[in-house]
């Protein structure tokens, strides 16, 4: 709804949810499960370092290999 001042009715923030949406969309990949062992110790240090920085597992890993694996 608008008038002569140029106000309309409606959320805000709708625009911008709709903008994330399409970007968040478009940047999905197809995903592949990766399995692998680790000793006790390794998955324990791992699994603390994730909650003390109150992130998950699967995303501390993924900064990881972002960060010290290039691009071929």
């Amino acid at each position: 709804m608008s008038n002569s001042l140029g106000l309309s009715a409606g959320r805000p923030s709708e625009h911008k949810k709709a903008a994330a949406l399409k970007a968040m969309a478009e940047e999905q990949r197809q995903k592949v499960r990766v399995n692998f062992e680790l000793d006790e110790t390794a998955h324990l240090k791992l699994k603390v370092y994730a909650a003390k920085n109150r992130r998950s597992i699967s995303d501390v890993l993924r900064e990881l290999i972002d960060q010290h694996i290039p691009n071929s």
